[in-house]
């Protein structure tokens, strides 16, 4: 504005007198966002104190959660120790160990002597009459019993030579051991040491204080040592709990029936490639890959097979729903089916369908037809039928009619309109929305297989059950992640392509 143009002082006071409201700050736009901060604070400090949210991360039990994380990336080797009454011991191993059949860990050392026994053995001397059954005892002599025929076995002594340990030293790491002999346990742990004596029956007796990795509840019971993610033991008795913590995946390739086991990568490689065959019916390399696809501690064939029928179902699901949805969602047009009464029924009907969540139709469906991947299909299908059919005639609702007004101009028939006039419009969005929920049901294909509906879920639920295989739910959550990552990515890759943006 020149200065020719500019509104001298008098107009600018005029201007200002008949428009002093928009001069003049209002106090009510300064206090809205207060109002606003002061409702968000109240509504945080609220929930904090009616969730009890303080409480709950001062009473919480992060050493636990640590364990249970730690479990996930680890796997623990647990040695038993018996103690006898006269101290000797005997060292075992649970089941299924990893360390195979003969386990020989460097980081146990054992004292071992040969010990005369004296034990006793029942012979069979001279017949008996057998008492009647109402008696209420007999008359044969106190360490006499009834053999098998009416005979009398009386009991006998025999010595027998047999090895035992004398002594045993568990060594964790540098800074933790455990030390048994003659009785008493010795546990070091971060420069602290505690010594305890058992009995060879039920009593532990701390000879020291407890130091803070050690609990135990009552005097006499027994005492649980805890090592962080080194692991942990329990002291008995008559026995001690060795929990020895590794990281890593045990035996993820070769179980321990397995010829490869205990061998390095090395020479597994020479015994596939060039050496002698193990079994005469077939190569080595084919016998490496059967014990890797029925390897009995990971399982891989069937956990890789149940991730397959999780694609199948979140596939044929969605698949089975867009086509469905397709033809109803012009009947819920409203700019397409000038019916109100048709339109409302096809919407109440999708809204029934997507109103009932997908786990509560997987357990429904599972009930009827059985455990399996036609449960979760089902519960799929319903689903998204409801959900896709909503978005879609939403989707119709929005169109540019110009487009249809221009077919319509030229004399086609209904069904021309529609297809010239109205599917090049929607249907790349109809396409994207379609392959969305294809890569967003592949993880909901995982917690309705959990109920029963098959498929991965079924299969990390059952492994979740055992509250000891975690490893294996570590694996199949990686698993799982892997295959929703490459279909989220081929998923984004054809909507951009059909709605002509950029990949993201």
């Amino acid at each position: 504005m020149t200065a020719s143009t500019k509104p001298g002082v008098p107009e600018m006071e005029a201007i200002a007198a008949r428009h002093a409201h928009l001069l003049r700050s209002s106090s009510k736009k300064g206090l809205k966002p207060m109002l606003i901060g002061g409702g968000v604070v109240f509504y945080l400090v609220f929930s904090w104190w009616f969730f009890s949210i303080g409480h709950v991360l001062a009473n919480a039990n992060w050493g636990i959660a640590g364990t249970y994380l730690a479990d996930w990336v680890s796997y623990e080797i647990r040695p038993e120790i018996g103690i006898a009454p006269d101290g000797t011991m005997a060292v075992s191993y649970q089941r299924n160990s990893p360390l195979g059949k003969n386990p020989n860990p460097q980081w146990i050392m054992l004292d071992k002597q040969e010990v005369t026994r004296t034990v006793e053995a029942l012979s069979a001397t001279t017949p008996a009459q057998k008492p009647k059954a109402s008696s209420s005892f007999n008359f044969m002599a106190p360490n006499a019993a009834l053999g098998a025929g009416g005979t009398t076995e009386q009991a006998a002594t025999t010595t027998r030579t047999e090895q035992v340990v004398t002594r045993a030293v568990v060594t964790y790491d540098r800074a933790t051991r455990i030390e048994i002999a003659n009785k008493l346990v010795t546990a070091t742990h971060a420069g602290e040491s505690l010594t305890m004596k058992v009995d060879g029956a039920d009593r532990v007796t701390a000879q020291t204080p407890l130091p803070r990795w050690a609990t135990q509840k009552r005097p006499g019971e027994k005492v649980t040592l805890s090592f962080g993610f080194t692991g942990w033991a329990e002291i008995e008795g008559d026995e001690v709990s060795i929990r020895n913590r590794f990281f890593g995946w045990a035996n993820f390739l070769f179980d321990t029936n397995s010829p490869y086991f205990g061998k390095s990568y090395g020479e597994v490689a020479s015994l596939v490639l060039s050496g002698d065959r193990i079994e005469p019916t077939r190569s080595n390399l084919s016998l490496a890959w059967d014990n890797i696809l029925y390897n009995a501690e990971w399982q891989h064939l069937d956990v890789w097979t149940k991730m397959l029928q999780t694609i199948v179902m979140a596939f044929v699901g969605t698949l089975f729903a867009s086509f469905i949805a397709f033809p109803l969602c012009f009947l819920a047009a409203r700019n397409i089916t000038p019916s109100r009464l048709t339109n409302q029924l096809v919407k109440r009907s999708f809204d029934f369908l997507r109103s009932v969540d997908m786990f509560i139709w997987a357990l429904f469906f599972t009930r009827a037809f059985g455990p399996g991947p036609l449960a979760g299909i089902s519960a799929i299908f319903f689903t998204d039928t409801g959900t896709l059919g909503k978005l879609y005639s939403e989707a119709l609702e929005n169109i540019d009619d110009k487009q249809r007004e221009g077919v319509k101009s030229v004399g086609a028939a209904p069904i021309a309109v529609q297809r010239f006039g109205v599917l090049p419009q929607v249907l790349p969005v109809f396409a994207s929305q379609a392959l969305y929920f294809w890569e967003s049901n592949t993880r909901s294909a995982t917690i309705i297989g959990a109920v029963g509906a098959g498929g991965i879920g079924l299969k990390l639920w059952e492994a979740m059950r055992t509250n000891s295989d975690w490893e294996n739910v570590a694996y199949m959550v990686l698993l799982i992640l892997m295959v929703v990552f490459v279909f989220d990515s081929i998923s984004n890759a054809c909507r951009s392509r059909l709605m002509g943006g950029k990949s993201h």
